[in-house]
């Protein structure tokens, strides 16, 4: 099969679309014939040479993929041949084939094209374990989003204002802003125009920023709020006065997806398909795309999120 190779640590020019063994399909495997992949931060991260794969994880970039299924593996019972699904991954996505744990695959919720189930598994999965399973997100308080143009942003809006929350989000642009306000944003902040601490009092901060914005997550947190930092985009060490945090009796809490053991992948992946599917089956949460690229031209889709232009998810198709 042929799947995206990084050819050593840079820019996206180092993405290769090359020939190369299939995958391996254990006993508790799905092998999924990829339709299209998921592009995230984090792959731009490995690309870097700042993000290795977990132990045993395949070393071709991709976390999510939708597709059909071509093999199951003796001990699954749930997935059949022939059946759409999307699922999540600890790596591998940008290939023409992927084998992922059966606990980490999911049918493509009704209503959704098989391409567009891609966009699902990394954002619904974070979203969902982070803002309402960490942060225990409840009806009528008040989240916010950082970020809210990006895949994660856009799902994270939808679903916290759908489920009864007041949702404020940052962005970089006017048009990003308004592009929020559609998807249910209740208030935006500009983060190069305003002090986002200065505006906002949430229960729940989703991060991605880390350090830079560390001291003003903690300012921005009501009286038991918790902050929930998934991504270090602004550094990784930073100092806060832990007086206010005791004032306030707020919660910090770090997670990452990626290298959960599979069993604590499976159990949010259940969640997701029991809490969230039914509501973007209603239309009620959609994913959000801004371009499909072939798959080969991974370095093209590179280029756009490293832009910093894109709202929502891009996709590798093939």
């Amino acid at each position: 099969m042929r799947a995206i190779e990084i050819a050593g640590a840079g820019g996206p020019e180092v993405l290769e679309w090359r020939e190369v063994p299939e995958p391996r399909v254990e006993p508790g495997d799905v092998l999924i014939d990829v339709a299209a992949a998921g592009v995230n931060r984090a792959d731009v991260q490995q690309r870097r040479g700042f993000y290795d794969p977990p132990p045993g994880a395949s070393p071709y970039p991709g976390l999510e993929v939708s597709g059909t299924v071509a093999e199951v593996g003796a001990d699954v019972e749930r997935f059949k041949v022939g059946d759409e699904v999307c699922a999540l991954l600890s790596g591998g996505g940008y290939a023409e084939r992927v084998a992922a744990p059966w606990q980490q695959v999911m049918p493509v919720p009704r209503g959704v094209s098989p391409r567009e189930a891609a966009a699902l598994p990394e954002v619904a999965c974070t979203v969902w374990s982070n803002v309402f399973m960490v942060g225990r997100l409840r009806r009528g308080e008040t989240l916010l989003v950082h970020g809210g143009a990006s895949g994660i942003g856009t799902f994270a809006v939808q679903l916290a204002k759908v489920l009864g929350s007041h949702v404020v989000t940052t962005v970089g642009s006017a048009a990003k802003a308004e592009r929020v306000k559609e998807l249910g944003a209740d208030e935006v902040v500009n983060y190069r125009e305003e002090d986002f601490a200065e505006k906002v009092q949430a229960d729940v901060i989703l991060d991605i920023m880390g350090a830079k914005y560390l001291e003003g997550n903690v300012r921005a947190l009501r009286a038991g709020g918790r902050l929930v930092i998934i991504g270090l985009q602004g550094g990784r060490k930073a100092e806060i006065d832990l007086g206010v945090l005791l004032v306030k009796r707020a919660s910090v809490h770090g997670t990452t997806l990626r290298a959960r053991p599979v069993d604590e992948k499976g159990a949010i992946v259940r969640s997701v398909v029991d809490n969230v599917w039914p509501l973007v089956e209603a239309g009620a949460v959609r994913p959000v795309i801004y371009a499909e690229v072939p798959m080969a031209d991974a370095a093209q889709a590179h280029r756009m999120l490293d832009s910093g232009e894109h709202v929502g998810k891009i996709l590798l198709v093939r």
